[in-house]
């Protein structure tokens, strides 16, 4: 805890610093902004630098990978972003940290995110997108870069590792629960942050109605080695669609659903004889809803989640959050978010049954303050309670200092 009061008064004084050098941000922005061609070819060069603290007991929380209880976590994030013509928009998004997921192992880069983009029409009724990019499921996800989310984690859906295991399939019903006891990031959640996974997507806005839909190449619970089509191919797609509806301007609600298959290729020998991994998939659906009005803005997500697990059967979970966020002057904003996962049961094959995963409950509280139009610091605590099982806790305190050019 004393170091991550440290590093907060750290980033205060480093934003003194930020204000003196907000005029030059600006003037580093307009000079990665490059036109040619009479202005029908236009790149632009941006990107973030995140420093980041965490406080929290053992075992880590949601994802974060570390055995230590205090975490130092820098991340470097570069945008390029091209305008070819009205109709064609290419993006690349790369980073240098130390993982997908803050932890303490060496930094290495990755490239993220690149996709292009094709919209035939003005009016935006239809665009056309290939590459690696963020999934179309639900209405976190547009907001999920640090600039843009007011806490500094995701929502408990998005990071809770349950008992699913991608690489290994169970022998058993007890085996599929209790081993979880081992180690984590063997296991995966309903949905891996942002899914970056490797397709195709369709979307666009019809009148009051908006939709979307993407053929990937993996599930929305895959870990990041999986989203490369180089890592897994397009021999068991996933498919996953959002009819979204505006009424105003206020108001934005959705309905998304997902399909695909969540087993890795390295999980085949471990399956039942005559069985592989096309037979056993993730089925998800989800409802969303926003509202904005005036300096308040507020989120909610709700996902059904159904595995089909070797030897077991339907592994199902209920997962939800309420999110609000409200802005006290231009710069100083708040935020609070309650979320909650339910498990359901699985047959141990001994006319019995076995609860597959612990309920969670988890408030998260965020301050945040943009000094500058370049620089922003949050302030995060989060409470986690086991509502079943050994009713474990965990407390959570972090701190986020932003410099976006």
């Amino acid at each position: 805890m004393k170091s991550v009061a440290a590093l907060s008064l750290y980033f205060l004084a480093c934003t003194a610093r930020a204000l003196d050098t907000d005029d030059l941000l600006d003037r580093v922005d307009t000079a990665l902004s490059v036109a040619a061609f009479q202005d029908e070819v236009r790149l632009r060069l941006s990107g973030t630098i995140d420093l980041e603290g965490y406080h929290f007991q053992q075992p880590a929380p949601g994802l974060i990978d570390s055995n230590i209880d205090n975490l130092f976590n820098p991340r470097l994030t570069l945008f390029l972003d091209a305008q070819i013509g009205p109709k064609v928009y290419a993006f690349v998004q790369s980073r240098l940290d130390r993982g997908f997921d803050p932890s303490d192992h060496g930094a290495k880069v990755r490239l993220d995110e690149y996709a292009l983009r094709f919209t035939p029409w003005k009016d935006g009724r239809f665009t056309l997108q290939v590459g690696k990019f963020a999934t179309v499921v639900g209405n976190w996800v547009p907001r999920h870069l640090p600039w843009e989310n007011p806490f500094i984690n995701a929502p408990l859906v998005y990071e809770n590792v349950t008992a699913v295991s991608d690489k290994v399939a169970p022998r058993s019903a007890g085996y599929f629960v209790y081993r979880f006891q081992g180690e984590k990031y063997e296991f995966n959640p309903v949905i891996w942050g942002p899914s970056y996974a490797s397709g195709v997507s369709v979307s666009g806005r019809l009148g009051m109605f908006d939709y979307a839909g993407e053929m990937k190449n993996a599930s929305l619970s895959s870990r990041p080695e999986s989203w490369s089509v180089t890592a897994i191919g397009f021999e068991h797609p996933c498919f996953a669609a959002r009819l979204g509806f505006r009424p105003n301007q206020a108001w934005n609600f959705g309905v998304s659903m997902a399909d695909g298959v969540y087993l890795r290729p390295e999980a085949e020998p471990t399956l039942p004889p005559g069985r592989d991994i096309g037979d056993y998939r993730e089925l998800v659906l989800g409802q969303d809803a926003s509202f904005a009005w005036h300096h308040l803005q507020l989120w909610a997500e709700v996902y059904e989640a159904r595995f089909e697990i070797p030897r077991v059967g339907d592994a199902d979970t209920l997962a939800y959050y309420f999110e609000a966020k409200y802005k006290f002057t231009p710069q100083l904003f708040g935020a609070v978010r309650w979320n909650q996962q339910i498990f359901g049961s699985v047959d141990d094959g001994r006319k019995g049954s076995l609860r597959w995963g612990q309920d969670l409950g988890r408030i998260d509280a965020a301050i945040g303050y943009r000094f500058t139009s370049h620089t922003q610091l949050k302030l995060q605590y989060s409470f986690q309670h086991e509502t079943t099982g050994p009713r474990d806790d965990n407390h959570l305190l972090a701190v986020q200092f932003t410099v976006r050019f």
